[in-house]
């Protein structure tokens, strides 16, 4: 399997994986979960169902969408950091939160697994650099 082949696959599994939270964003707002000071998680899932939208879009061509492929990875290696530091802060406390570690490793991963298969830049159309025009000499 070719590396653009692949990262077809993965922008298929992850814009998925991403589009389900449309579901538990569904279920949040019907249910009013978020009514009971959980009001951050429809916005975040609001923002991830997009992203796996986004995602499942760029699969058909992945170097016209290298921009969405880069943001994809990198909002999720941030999210994992986040959650890596909640986590320690929560533990230095003695508290447990009840989505690590493995929520924070399947994030990383998500995020290394887009970054490493990221379309390289494409030139640009004319094939030359752009520069500045040249102004007229006196």
């Amino acid at each position: 399997m070719n590396r653009e082949r692949a990262l077809q696959v993965v922008l298929v599994v992850v814009g998925l994986f991403y589009s389900l939270c449309g579901y538990i964003l569904f279920d949040n707002l019907w249910h009013l979960r978020w009514f009971s000071g959980h009001d951050v998680m429809p916005m975040f899932l609001s923002l991830n169902t997009t992203l796996g939208v986004c995602l499942l879009m760029a699969a058909k061509q992945p170097a016209k969408h290298r921009l969405t492929i880069a943001y994809g990875a990198w909002s999720s290696l941030a999210h994992g950091f986040t959650m890596t530091i909640m986590s320690a802060q929560a533990l230095a406390h003695g508290m447990h939160r009840k989505d690590s570690p493995q929520d924070i490793v399947i994030f990383v991963v998500i995020g290394v697994t887009l970054l490493a298969l990221l379309p390289a830049k494409q030139p640009s159309p004319a094939g030359a650099p752009i520069r500045e025009p040249r102004v007229a000499e006196r």
